[in-house]
Parts: structure tokens; sequence; C-alpha cells
């Protein structure tokens, strides 16, 4: 079914979803914590967790969602094209991808800065000793003008190896061919545990760039709303201690429950108003808290102190603003 962009506004890509009974979500191929496929070939990760997320605010069933690994410039290619109808892939919002009217960019779920992954055979310990060093970085990304921007205002001379296919970077990077590997922290921390050993490889202590990663959909104001607040329901519920693991209880004896927990899971409120208004399923935010979790839950399952990254959460950007974070709840209401 082929949609202009001026039809998609007004809700026409969610009837595709609902029609094709599918939820097509774009993710990184192979991205240890965020995105990775498992012994079955199935892809887990904090960035998949919101495709399932949308499935299950959209169909109230996670396995609606269609993940799909394809590289970075790629998927925004295939959004604008599209050929897909969400990326979860740690895309920064910028404001030159943002104006490009075969996107839209809709909540940021991780909040994340350009950094440098080196051997620590080089016994560099800071960014400021890179001073003619080669570094891999991909192509298309916002990295190249970051590196571009730090090294210049410094004056120092480096060079880049543009490499596109990841696999492929990350086979130069770790052969040697290349001193350093620029990109987002966490991608540099999802990618360190790809080498042989991890622990011959440190990231740097400097963040070069502010790098607000988002989710992406194609234009329609419906399904920008579905993937809007059905984030703000995980964030909420976290805010309010509401987990996977209660929510049964909570619903069970949900007129004891705060105002804004009722508003939010109550068939007979402001939860129950959205589904009518965009077409989903009365019980859509206890579906997506059931059968995802909130927000606390997917970054500790895997990112968190008992993952391989192990990724802090507590005093960074991503904690919730009451922990002084700007992971800032929306009211359902």
């Amino acid at each position: 079914m082929t949609l202009s962009i001026n039809s998609a506004q007004a809700g026409a890509v969610l009837d595709d979803i609902k029609a094709q009974d599918q939820l097509i979500c774009l993710v990184n191929p192979n991205s240890p914590g965020f995105s990775v496929p498992d012994s079955q070939g199935v892809f887990q990760g904090f960035n998949t967790d919101f495709c399932r997320m949308t499935a299950a605010a959209i169909f109230g069933d996670v396995n609606k969602a269609s993940i799909r690994g394809i590289g970075f410039s790629d998927s925004m290619r295939t959004i604008v094209a599209q050929g897909a109808h969400m990326a979860s892939r740690s895309i920064t919002r910028t404001g030159t991808r943002d104006v490009n009217p075969g996107m839209a960019f809709v909540a940021t779920t991780f909040y994340d800065g350009q950094g440098f992954l080196v051997p620590k055979a080089l016994g560099i310990r800071s960014a400021t000793e890179l001073e003619g060093a080669t570094v891999c970085a991909e192509e298309g990304s916002t990295t190249l003008s970051n590196i571009a921007d730090w090294f210049g205002d410094r004056g120092m001379d480096y060079k880049v190896e543009n490499i596109n296919d990841k696999n492929a970077r990350l086979q130069a990077f770790f052969a040697g061919k290349c001193d350093v590997l620029a990109s987002d922290l966490t991608a540099l921390a999802s990618d360190r545990q790809l080498a042989s050993n991890p622990d011959d490889f440190m990231l740097l202590p400097e963040i070069i760039s502010a790098e607000p990663l988002t989710l992406v959909a194609r234009p329609d104001q419906e399904l920008e709303s579905v993937i809007y607040w059905a984030f703000q329901v995980m964030l909420n519920a976290e805010q309010y201690g509401v987990s996977s693991a209660n929510i049964d209880q909570v619903m069970a004896n949900l007129d004891a429950q705060p105002s804004d927990v009722q508003r939010m899971f109550s068939a007979d409120s402001a939860a129950g108003e959205m589904a009518d208004a965009l077409g989903l399923p009365r019980d859509w935010s206890y579906q997506i808290i059931k059968q995802v979790g909130n927000y606390g839950e997917v970054y500790d399952r895997h990112l968190g102190a008992q993952t391989a990254l192990n990724i802090g959460r507590e005093g960074t950007f991503n904690a919730l603003a009451s922990d002084g974070g700007l992971q800032y709840p929306h009211p359902v209401r």
C-alpha cells in the first residue's frame, strides 16, 4: 500500500499496521544489550523492547512486532521510502533530520553522548592524546561531523576510515587498522562486548556531543501518539512503582491506587478515552506493562548492573526527573 506523506498525517499508517496485522520495526542487526538475535534468531535488547511496547499498545500482543535488523543509514532511508513503520535503533534526533518530511522523531528513549574506544595497549588515557590517530566511524552518522568539530576546534590532525558496514568496521578496529573507534558511548559499550577479549579495550573519559536517541516513525499523527504515550505509560509506571510483576495486583485493587494510576489503566478514564480515539484495545496500557514492563525494568534487564554492559543510570540524564534525570513522565489524563 503506497501512502503519500499528506495522507499519512491523518492516520493511514496506523490503519496500514492494523491491516497488515504486524508492526515492522527496524533495529541494529548486532548490538549486544540493545538489539541482538538470541539462539532462536529472535531479537532481544533495550531498543527491541520499544518495538514490542508499540505492538502491545496497538494489538495487545508483543509478538506482532516484526523486528528486523538493518544498517544505520538504510534504516532512515527505509522509513522515508515507507518500507517500515518505525525504527528503534539509536538514531540521534537532529535539526536536519527532524525537518525531513519522511520521518517523525517521537520519543527519546536514551540520552547519550559520543565518545571514543581505544585498545588499552596504546596507553592512551584521554582523547587529547589522539593527535594523528586513525578513527573508524560509520558513514552517514552524526559521528563524522562530531569528530570533525572536536579535532578541528583543538587543531589536532586525524584520519578517518568511513566504514558503513558494522561488521567490517569492528573487524578493522579490532585488527588494529584504526587506533580508535568513535560512536555513541552506549554503542561503544555494546561493540566492546563483541571483541574476543573485551577487557583489552577501554572507553576514554571525554564525551564530545549530545545524542538524544529517539524512536523514529513514518509520519502519522495517530501512530506518533501511540508510540509517544506508550512510552509515557512506561515512565509513569516506573514513577508509581507499577511493574510487570505487580500490575495484576494493581488492577485487582485499582480503586485504591493514586488517581494518576487509575487514569493510566482504567478503561473508564483517560486510558479508555485514548483507546477509543486511536482504535486501540481498551487495556492497551495494561498490556504494555504486563508484556514489556516499565522503563526501569527494561533498562535494568538489558543495560543495568546485572548485565555485561553495566551502564549506570543513577545520576545520569536517563534517570527519572524525580531522581535528577531528563526522563520526565507526562500525565496520562
